[in-house]
């Protein structure tokens, strides 16, 4: 989507408020013995209560209104009867449709206390994705967000899941720029005004790719490791970027 007028913006920043919301209320909700089934009901309640739509859900027939992953599962986790204990690593990925307008957030939560690998791990995987963000402005290439990436996880010693991309959201959940690379690479398309993507690096201790496993849905790292997701949904200005996916009807901020 491109937005081109301030209509859009507030359509897009509404339900960038709503996922925003979702995903800190199912994170302050979530403890040990609560099954995902349980928490995803949570977020469910959360969207009906705005009077928005899993997007997931009405888009692919995904069968839950949020994604949550732990563990060893890197992403599109089904909701169901695991249940979460202390020392999990919980990816919830949240992402709706109100109005015709559709946002998309994430985040990986430690569930009390973490091996310390794993807690650096959480904050160099949302420290990654805020370097890709800063590169989102008007006129940019595309291929920065990754270059950017790359450049940190490299330094640190991680590897990026290299096929498991960020997208172009606001009308539809995946729309144009259908892929955009994060973790280095040489995309010639350039970042226009107004465009709205997300922006979502999967930092690893050791996974490339992601594999699906025989439900259909679940994602996990190969080789076998650990991997964290942030995202956000992000608009690009002459400025730089616009992140509408913040909590607490904060609107739209640089980030």
């Amino acid at each position: 989507m491109t937005i081109t007028n301030a209509e859009e913006l507030e359509g897009l920043k509404a339900i960038g408020r709503i996922v925003a919301d979702t995903l800190q209320g199912m994170a302050r909700a979530m403890e040990p013995g609560m099954t995902t089934r349980e928490l995803d009901a949570i977020g469910r309640r959360m969207l009906e209560a705005e009077g928005a739509q899993s997007a997931p859900e009405v888009t692919y027939g995904f069968p839950g209104a949020t994604c949550i992953s732990v563990g060893e599962e890197i992403a599109h986790g089904i909701p169901g009867d695991r249940v979460l204990k202390a020392g999990d690593l919980v990816n919830i990925d949240v992402s709706a449709e109100k109005g015709g307008f559709f946002a998309d957030t994430g985040a990986s939560f430690a569930l009390g206390e973490v091996r310390p690998e794993v807690a650096r791990l959480a904050r160099d995987g949302r420290r990654a994705m805020e370097l890709g963000v800063a590169q989102v402005r008007s006129g940019r290439p595309l291929a920065e967000i990754g270059n950017a990436v790359g450049r940190f996880a490299a330094k640190r010693g991680y590897s990026l899941i290299r096929n498991l991309a960020s997208h172009g959201v606001g009308r539809s959940l995946h729309e144009y720029p259908e892929e955009i690379a994060t973790w280095p690479n040489r995309d010639r398309r350039r970042i226009h005004r107004g465009l709205v993507l997300t922006v979502e690096p999967f930092l690893s201790l050791g996974g490339r790719m992601a594999v699906q496993d025989s439900d259909g849905w679940t994602l996990r790292a190969a080789p076998k490791a650990l991997a964290v997701q942030y995202e956000h949904t992000v608009v690009a200005t002459e400025r730089g970027p616009l992140v509408v996916t913040l909590p607490g009807g904060a609107g739209a901020s640089r980030a």
